[in-house]
């Protein structure tokens, strides 16, 4: 049998054609003892770095066992058995026959001219395998790759001839399918052509050259049958023209699934791809593409058998080569007053370079001369230190001259000991760079930009020269935040140095950045989405054509948490486990409906599958060369940033090959920080500096005991304030500690922390010297930071030592933690430590370890926290004015917050265009105020021209005055009816919103006839700075205003709601339910808190609201059925009524209906998935009037001693006389704290219950309660006692 390797082969990074995985190519290949395989996916290399590295971890054992080999020969020589040496050598030999070899290539498009031409609408190119040979080879596929997306493409990536002959070196050609440029001219007939295309190709590749066959002959009847008289056509030529002019061919299968039974799954994949359903007509395959064994291709080939060997031939010419590299540094732009690289190479000799970079920061040896210079060629050798050694002297100096801002001169001995080894390690591990990088674009942020940084993210922050830089904002020694957790002494890894920016800012920053080191020369990293569990469910149902409710509720089946295995680990999330161990999924196996079982069959062949690329939201390389000098590139299309330069490969491969990542990410906090600012530089006319706010500021440390954290950074959820309230933080190192507890596992360590802090348990320590780290936690181990710290403390650890502990510990490497801990107790024993204790101690360190949190990160986002906090404290409303501002798209957080102003007792008022800027804003009273950006129709422009005009001329005095100022080429008709319906000229009582939209006598709106009169005024006015009579004129002018042609009655109010909710988002005057205010509030369960409610098996539950929508929809089986959303303040929920509630309460369906719902939780048994479920269930509807001023009937108002103020019986007296509509009962709870005594008193004087009653007592802060009468409430009937049936086994 003859040899042979795929060279024509698809992944599933031929996104959504090819069905491949990287590792079931490459284990089937191996598996029938082929030497190599080629990787060719179409017109991209995103798969190459994943099947480069998979292949080198499949070789590692065999290269393992071959150096194990040669070793034992070599020992077996030396003690003179040349028998025993004699097989080992040729055991290695064996073995290296057995290295895999990995060819990466691609199918690239072609374009019929010029990769920047289009001959016509269908030119995206003609297909053409390109197989790198060598490292040459693959660096020039990596730019003709990159060049097809960033110039060529044109609906495909395309290169052409020109840049294929450009790059050739080191590249091997195939003809390719029949897509190719020769089987095309073929079977166009164009048969003279495509030889004069082939010798052109021969003439440019020589040898390298090959005419490709293939054949595809379709054995099943729903299948391509057209392809393969085509290829025996293309075929026949192509062997003719081989023999003809000496150029040699090779067999392919143009791979695109690895297994025969692929077929359908792929077949359905390509029905994805083209948005069609399997029963409709669509493009068809062979169904022959699978990856055929060497056999199968010796039988498709007998009669070519040259065909076959040189594919291997190929193999053989192509090298073993790497495509990962050292770290590709970009330079930083050194000032020359500092000195010149030229000036280092001259004076500094490379025996000085070594010893410097093979001492310590002591200036100790640390390695011998071989350990030396292996070290050094690590890092580029030589030439790369002298590189190095300057830029580590100038990060020297700017780390110095930080440290004396910081720390003040002299420097302490600690500080200057910490500044030292930073330093050191940072120059021999070959990163001086990367800081100077990093510190350039965040103090130019800071400095230049206008743009808000963080205080540092992760481990970073334990540098003390990243802080002196102002990389980071956090004293690490301060904290005991540890550098070598982020930079180990003992492994070479990457810095890692990720960087918050406010939203708005992260562009310009990036802008600066590409701008610094040139647009090639920064890009963005690829992401790839793949089709997950219900994803691959739900897009293969709908190329089966499965009804939408019945892909729902097989989605519905996958669980949130899968079941636990014997150990009580949960089985991995996929559709082969669901179906292994999901009950509910094994009936549906077995389904009677074949629809239902092909999805699911076909689902869970298809899962994983690339289904599309995305941008890394924060990542960016920075690459000192063009970055298509090393990895592909392509492009991607981003909705603000437009075209992206994207690197192929993804994240967590990209730093292998050099390529230096970093991440800026965008972070909202920022945001909200920059504006709650501006907001009070606005109205208090303050500067407020952020970083030196008080850390022990007692009105943020109230608000953080009272857990009033609601819209600040970290702390805000229910549980954290609940902990907060409990432990009633008093120091920044309370909040760093409750930040990093407060997450799964950790948390169980809450109540003793809070317990030790309040002095209810002792604080106790294993070893007394451990009060030196343990004092902030109370004795309790909360960090990573902590047992590094004490690691070194108790059993004398080196840094890096105690790093590589917290790793092992972290990720629990068994083997790594026993050798660790043989070390500790034997440190800990030398230093008089009982081994008991340490025992003790590193059983609890093992528990903790995997939970315990990185306190660097903990800090610094603390530090943020805490700077909302103290906004919130100290400047409520111009804090709350930034949050909304920021969270003004979500209309259901903007609620929340909206809220949470109200309890907070701030008036959130209408937009105004005498008091509202862009966004939320704070006028003089402490209001918030709309923003006029946030009026439907009214834009960026328009709302500038107005504060604009308002900065410059004063407040507007009437609409006239509006009219008359802000320029009439901003304000059409749209904008200003917008405007006044919106409510912002409410404060111009003389007219009301009506009055704008009279018409006159010709058709005209007042709105038409101001806009008329103001852009005439305008011209007026340009006209008054030439004449004499200027006063005279302006005064003619002002009595030449227009008044509305008559009075206009006002709209209902659900009218005028109807209108600010259309163009603002929201209710503002008032709400559509006023009338049914306490109902709603009081005396119903309101429709958030019914969406959180917990189901429970017979629960009633009656709600009220607004009907939004109303929608009849025809089920499968013809019958009518409506969806009706009903709205109060609160929430929305939708509410579905079939069969016999449709046709009794479809009549509730008009828009605007005030609506009372009740019904119950039940038990439902779904026979389809054999499971059983509780669900809400309607039962009956009526109108909310049917129970207004029934429902709630009265108030009690609970005094003590100390609550009793003086206002509130007069303010009683006056709310009492002022309506006799919807009186209830008064009533006074009276209690006495130390007696533990309360009496409940009634007043004859009835009140009316309204929302005037409940705003006053709520901004009193008065404790009350309102009574509801239930037995107004619609009754339901008895449940029915339903008996389950028995549930079906599998």
């Amino acid at each position: 049998m003859t040899p042979f390797v795929h060279l024509h082969v698809h992944s599933y990074y031929s996104v959504l054609d090819g069905q491949a995985s990287i590792t079931a190519l490459v284990d089937k290949a191996m598996a029938d003892g082929m030497r190599g395989i080629a990787v060719t996916d179409h017109g991209n290399m995103f798969g190459i770095k994943e099947f480069f590295n998979y292949v080198n971890k499949k070789n590692s054992k065999i290269k393992g066992a071959i150096k194990d080999a040669k070793a034992a020969a070599a020992q077996a020589e030396a003690d003179g058995n040349s028998e025993l040496a004699a097989e080992k050598s040729a055991e290695a030999e064996e073995l290296q026959k057995k290295i895999f070899k990995p060819i990466l290539g691609c199918e690239v498009y072609v374009a019929n001219e010029s990769l920047l031409s289009h001959t016509d609408k269908k030119d995206t190119g003609r297909h053409l395998i390109l197989l790198a040979k060598n490292s040459k080879g693959y660096h020039n596929l990596v730019k003709i790759v990159s060049r097809a997306w960033t110039d060529g493409f044109y609906s495909h990536p395309r290169t052409d001839k020109a840049d294929i002959v450009a790059h050739k070196e080191g590249l091997i050609v195939c003809s390719a399918c029949l897509g190719g440029e020769v089987p095309k001219l073929i079977t166009s007939g164009q048969i003279e052509e495509a030889e004069r295309r082939i010798l052109w190709w021969k003439e440019q590749f020589g040898d390298d050259y090959y005419l490709e066959l293939q054949r595809h002959k379709a054995t099943v009847v729903r299948a391509n049958h057209e392809a393969f008289p085509l290829q025996q056509e293309v075929n026949n030529h192509l062997i003719n023209f081989a023999r003809k002019h000496d150029i040699k061919l090779v067999c392919t299968n143009d791979v695109h699934f690895v297994n025969e039974d692929d077929a359908e799954a792929h077949e359905r994949l390509i029905c994805l791809s083209t948005n069609k359903k399997i029963n409709e007509d669509h493009m068809l395959y062979s169904k022959q593409e699978w990856l055929k064994s060497t056999e199968e291709m010796n039988a498709l080939f007998a009669d070519i058998p040259e065909a076959l060997a040189n594919t291997v031939e190929i193999l053989d010419k192509v090298e073993t080569y790497d495509i990962d590299h050292a770290p590709i540094m970009p330079f930083f732009a050194i000032p020359e007053e500092f000195g010149t690289e030229e000036e280092y190479r001259s004076r500094i000799t490379e025996e000085d370079l070594f010893n410097e970079f093979t001492q310590d920061e002591n200036g100790n040896v640390v390695m011998s001369r071989e350990e030396g210079e292996s070290k050094i060629k690590k890092l580029g050798g030589y030439d790369k230190l002298y590189r190095i050694k300057f830029e580590a002297d100038y990060l020297g100096k700017l780390a110095y001259e930080g440290a004396e801002r910081r720390y003040g001169s002299p420097l302490s001995p600690e500080v200057s000991e910490r500044i030292k080894f930073e330093l050191h390690i940072m120059k021999t591990m070959g990163f001086p760079g990367y800081f100077l990088i990093v510190q350039d674009f965040i103090n130019v942020s800071r400095e230049r930009l206008g743009v808000s940084v963080g205080p540092g993210r992760g481990s970073a922050a334990g540098s003390c020269v990243a802080y002196c830089l102002g990389i980071t904002q956090i004293d690490p020694i301060k904290y005991d935040l540890l550098f070598e957790r982020f930079l180990n002494p003992d492994r070479i890894s990457l810095p890692d140095i990720d960087v918050d920016f406010d939203d708005d800012g992260r562009a310009r920053v990036l802008q600066y950045v590409t701008e610094k080191y040139g647009a090639e020369n920064v890009a963005h990293i690829i992401t790839y989405g793949t089709m997950a569990t219900k994803m691959a469910l739900k897009d293969v149902a709908r190329v089966e054509g499965l009804p939408i409710p019945e892909s729902d509720r097989l989605t519905k089946l996958i669980p949130a948490h899968m079941p636990a295995d014997e150990k009580g680990k949960e089985y991995k999330l996929n559709l082969s486990n669901c179906y292994k161990y999901v009950e509910s999924f094994r009936p549906e196996l077995n389904s009677p409906d074949p629809l239902v079982r092909e999805t699911l069959k076909y689902a869970e062949k298809l899962e994983g599958n690339v289904r599309n690329t995305g941008v890394h939201a924060c990542g960016v390389i920075i690459c000192r060369d063009k970055i298509s000098d090393w990895v592909p590139v392509s492009t991607a299309v981003d909705k603000l940033e437009g075209k992206l330069l994207v690197t192929q490969y993804e994240g967590r491969v990209i730093e292998e090959t050099g390529l230096i990542k970093m991440d800026f990410l965008g972070l909202k906090t920022l945001s909200i920080i920059m504006d709650a600012v501006r907001n009070i530089k606005r109205t208090h006319g303050i500067d407020i500096d952020m970083e030196k706010i008080p850390i022990d500021d007692k009105a943020t440390y109230q608000l953080y005991c009272e857990g009033r954290t609601k819209g600040t950074f970290q702390f805000e959820s229910a549980g954290m304030q609940k902990y907060l309230r409990e432990l009633q933080p008093t120091t920044f190192e309370d909040l760093i500690a409750m930040n990093a507890l407060y997450r799964p596992g950790p948390m169980d360590y809450i109540p003793d922390f809070i317990a030790r802090k309040n002095g209810r348990a002792p604080i106790e320590y294993d070893i007394p010297e451990m009060e030196k780290y343990l004092k902030d936690t109370y004795g309790i181990t909360v960090y990573q930071e902590q047992v590094m710290l004490l690691s070194r403390l108790l059993a004398n650890f080196t840094r890096g030592e105690s790093d590589t502990l917290r790793k092992a510990m972290g990720k629990k490497l068994i083997d790594k933690m026993n050798h660790l801990k043989g070390k500790f107790l034997a440190g800990g024993q030398a230093n008089g430590h009982d081994p008991k204790v340490l025992e003790k101690i590193w059983a609890d360190w093992e528990k903790f370890a995997s939970y315990a949190f990185n306190k660097s990160h903990a800090t610094c986002y603390s530090w943020v926290a805490f700077q909302t906090a103290y906004l919130k404290a100290n400047y409520p409303a111009e804090y709350m004015a930034a949050v909304l501002s920021r969270n003004s798209s979500d209309i259901t957080k903007l609620t929340g917050f909206m809220e949470e102003c109200k309890a907070m007792r701030i008036p959130v008022k209408g937009p105004d265009v005498n008091e509202s800027f862009y966004d939320f804003s704070v006028n003089k009273q402490g209001d918030i105020r709309f923003g006029l950006a946030a009026i439907k129709g009214v834009g960026e422009n328009v709302v500038s021209a107005i504060i604009r005009t308002r900065q410059e001329g004063g407040m507007f005095e009437s609409p006239y005055d509006f009219v008359e100022r802000v320029p009439s080429n901003v304000i059409n008709r749209r904008v200003f009816e917008s405007l006044v319906l919106a409510g912002a000229f409410d404060w111009y009582t003389a007219l009301k919103r009506e009055d704008y939209f009279v018409t006159n006598g010709r058709d005209e709106s007042f709105v038409e006839e101001l806009l008329r009169f103001g852009a005439a005024s305008q011209r007026a006015a340009d006209d008054m700075q030439n004449s004499l009579f200027g006063d005279m004129m302006e005064e003619m002018n002002r009595e030449a205003r227009p008044l509305p042609s008559r009075p206009a009655e006002r709209w209902p109010d659900v009218v005028r709601l109807d209108k600010e909710k259309e163009l603002v988002g929201r209710y503002l005057s008032s709400h559509p339910l006023e009338q049914y205010y306490m109902e709603v509030n009081f005396g119903l369960t309101k429709i958030k808190d019914f969406i959180e409610m917990e189901p429970e098996d017979g629960k009633e539950v009656t709600f009220g609201g607004l009907v939004t929508s109303y929608d009849k929809k025809m089920s499968r089986n013809g019958n009518e059925y409506g969806r009706l959303t009903l709205e109060d303040y609160t929430g929305t929920y939708e509410v579905v009524l079939f069969g016999q509630q449709y046709f009794d309460y479809s009549k509730y369906g008009e828009v605007g209906t005030a609506l009372m719902v009740t019904g119950r939780f039940e038990k439902r048994f779904d026979r389809r998935s054999n499971t059983e479920t509780i669900e809400f269930r309607v039962g009956l509807m009526s109108p909310l009037s049917s129970v207004k001023g029934q429902l709630v009937t009265g108030v009690t108002i609970d005094l003590g001693p100390e609550d009793i103020k003086p206002e509130l019986p007069a303010l009683l007296s006056e709310h009492a006389a002022s309506s006799t509509d919807g009186k209830g009962t008064l009533s006074f709870r009276i209690y006495d704290p130390h007696a533990n005594r309360a009496v409940k008193l009634t007043s004859s004087l009835g009140i009316p219950l309204d929302k005037k009653l409940a705003d006053m007592l709520e901004e009193m802060g008065v404790a009350h309660t309102f009574a509801v009468n239930h037995s107004v409430k619609p009754k339901l009937e008895p449940p029915q006692r339903r008996f389950a049936p028995r549930p079906r086994t599998a």
